[in-house]
């Protein structure tokens, strides 16, 4: 068995579907739930909100610093160009090169965590019904055993106000 879900037009009924699919043992990660809009007041949409994204932009930032800090004070080290009693290192025309080296970092770094967190693009999950377009809410199991698939339909059959699809 592929799936099974159920549509919701209410969150509360979606909320308690959640609730009763944890009920049953389903793991947090087996659980899809998918919406149209956001329902930031229900605990179903706070699933996946922790996240180091800003540490990782902070550390590609850090690295592009340093690295464009190394990079223009060694190359004007390797090949000095004396000017007139200036020292060979200059403070304040690398620190253009320096900043643009840190924005690059934070932005490169945040892309690819940005990427891997996202587990992009393989994430995409195959449990989709056009109807979550048109406002329902869908909850669900991908992939479930077929010793599961039976409580999974009972379950999501219980709560009220839901259509459950099996696919196959």
């Amino acid at each position: 068995m592929k799936a099974v879900y159920a549509l919701f037009t209410d969150p509360d009924a979606a909320q308690r579907a959640v609730d009763e699919l944890r009920t049953l043992g389903v793991a947090e990660r087996d659980i899809v739930v998918m919406s149209s809009e956001p329902f930031e007041e229900y605990e179903f949409s706070h699933r996946d909100k922790a996240t180091w994204l800003h540490w990782i932009a902070g550390g590609g930032g850090l690295t592009g610093l340093i690295l464009g800090y190394l990079l223009t004070t060694t190359t004007q080290r390797a090949w000095p160009l004396p000017t007139s009693g200036m020292p060979i290192v200059s403070t304040w025309p690398n620190t253009i090169v320096v900043f643009e080296m840190t924005m690059l970092g934070a932005i490169l770094a945040t892309v690819i965590a940005l990427l891997i967190t996202a587990s992009l693009p393989s994430r995409l999950s195959r449990l989709y019904d056009p109807a979550v377009t048109e406002g329902y809410i869908l909850v669900g199991v991908d992939e479930p055993s077929a010793e599961l698939a039976g409580r999974l339909d009972r379950a999501l059959a219980s709560v009220e106000g839901g259509q459950v699809k099996i696919i196959a």
